[in-house]
């Protein structure tokens, strides 16, 4: 039996976003934002045709929620602020309703001992943005600057660990080259630009919450894929899987942690000859703005290949023309997902931190395992016995410990998610919570096994294996 204790103080939580679990109510007073405009468009792109109006209830029932993740050990939690919600036309009027709910769900979550981790960004442009461009547009950077600070004013002395983005490259991606996200553009200038404008507006941000005076923390919420070569021998797939880390990672993540762009993407992007459009002083921003606290969410890693397939001109440039994709033989998958189940990609990232990034202060924001029909798994006493996400967990955690004991600078292990919440065009069909919702119920919350067993974990600041 080998004990793995965890340092004093540790973050145990999980994260959710509000677009994905707040709902909507009549006068709630909320806009539009790209996911509602694309449901009322297409709504047969979404699993069981379940829209962004029917999540978890958050909005209505965030009092039980607050005490379900008390019961389950929660010290700390993250969620998002809805820029649609906060300003219902992107810019301008603040809407009130939305600062009386956000106001009284962080104070409920500290008078529970849970302390709130606040994102400002997670996926939900407001659609008066979108129609103007969204990313695409700078007026969209300054709006955004603008929300920040509005928000920073209006909950600023309640939350002190703020987040500017969540995964800003999921946007790029779904939105402007693999078509999983509105507005489903295959455009790889229009990528790049996107890209830019979101590290210069998490930039913006970070310099208004410190010329503010707000006395918390500020940064940024990255999806870390490592990526590994097919062969560290072979010299191709070695470049192969480091092109496609500074697209993926280093887009992000170096401007984030040391305010540059990595130079492979640079060189590409020039040579392709659709470098973004900056104004004067932009890359002054983002050099000296960078993040005080750094996020990982963290589900599978990247396994990569030399480019062996032939480039599709019509689609070209796009990044995979540097790469191919390595189906790596006999995996550990998680079949529901059709993701690859790799504990130590969660060590290799903390450890790229301490030896590449300073060893800035940083936390696992996300982890987690989707499964679909885990109704089978419901006992008799109506709870869901969900050992395959405690066996997921723990054997992240083990080596979250071991990166730890090396000197990395973890400070917390968030969970995806705390209830099941509504996955973007896959809505409710891989439930990943540590809390069951029914949704044939009006939302009906069940503690899972997993909930529980993560409850002894937090009060005992770690666990036997």
């Amino acid at each position: 039996m080998t004990n793995y204790v965890f340092p004093e103080n540790f973050w145990w939580g999980s994260a959710a976003s509000g677009p994905q679990t707040e709902g909507r109510v009549a006068g709630d007073g909320k806009g539009e934002n790209i996911w509602d405009h694309w449901y009322d468009l297409e709504p047969e792109k979404f699993f069981n045709q379940v829209g962004p109006s029917k999540t978890s209830q958050v909005y209505t029932k965030y009092k039980e929620d607050v005490a379900l993740m008390k019961a389950t050990g929660h010290n700390t939690f993250r969620t998002s602020i809805q820029w649609s919600r906060l300003l219902p036309n992107g810019t301008g009027k603040v809407n009130e309703q939305a600062v009386t709910f956000y106001r009284t769900y962080f104070e409920e979550l500290i008078e529970n001992g849970i302390e709130p981790f606040v994102n400002l960004f997670h996926f939900d442009m407001p659609m008066p943005l979108q129609e103007k461009g969204g990313w695409l547009a700078r007026e969209t950077v300054d709006a955004y600057a603008e929300y920040a600070k509005t928000c920073f004013e209006l909950f600023g002395d309640l939350v002190k660990k703020w987040f500017t983005h969540n995964e800003p490259i999921v946007p790029v991606e779904g939105g402007y080259l693999y078509q999983f996200h509105y507005p489903n553009h295959v455009n790889f200038k229009e990528a790049v630009q996107v890209g830019f404008h979101e590290n210069l507006a998490s930039a913006k941000a970070i310099q208004i919450y410190h010329e503010t005076g707000q006395d918390g923390e500020i940064g940024i919420i990255l999806n870390l894929t490592p990526s590994y070569p097919r062969d560290e021998n072979n010299a191709e797939d070695v470049k192969a899987a480091a092109i496609a880390d500074a697209f993926f990672n280093r887009s992000f993540l170096d401007p984030a942690v040391k305010g540059e762009f990595p130079q492979e993407l640079i060189d590409i992007v020039k040579e392709l000859d659709i470098m973004p459009v900056m104004e004067e002083g932009d890359l002054t921003i983002i050099q000296e703005n960078k993040v005080d606290l750094l996020g990982i969410n963290y589900y599978q890693p990247r396994r990569i290949k030399a480019k062996e397939t032939p480039i599709d001109k019509d689609r070209a440039p796009l990044p995979d023309d540097y790469f191919d994709n390595y189906d790596m033989p006999n995996k550990k998958m998680n079949p529901y997902r059709g993701w690859e189940i790799y504990e130590k990609g969660i060590y290799d990232i903390l450890t790229n931190t301490r030896e590449n990034y300073g060893n800035i202060k940083c936390f696992i924001s996300e982890n987690g395992m989707g499964v679909e029909g885990e109704e089978r798994y419901v006992n008799e006493q109506g709870m869901i016995e969900d050992d395959y996400r405690i066996e997921f967990v723990t054997d992240h955690l083990k080596y979250v410990h071991q990166a730890i004991q090396e000197g990395t600078n973890c400070l917390g292990y968030h969970m995806w998610t705390c209830m099941d919440n509504w996955s973007w065009t896959n809505a409710y069909k891989n439930r990943y919570g540590f809390i069951a919702v029914d949704l044939d119920q009006d939302g009906k919350r069940t503690i899972k096994k997993s909930g529980h067993w993560f409850k002894e974990v937090a009060t005992n600041n770690g666990f036997d294996a």
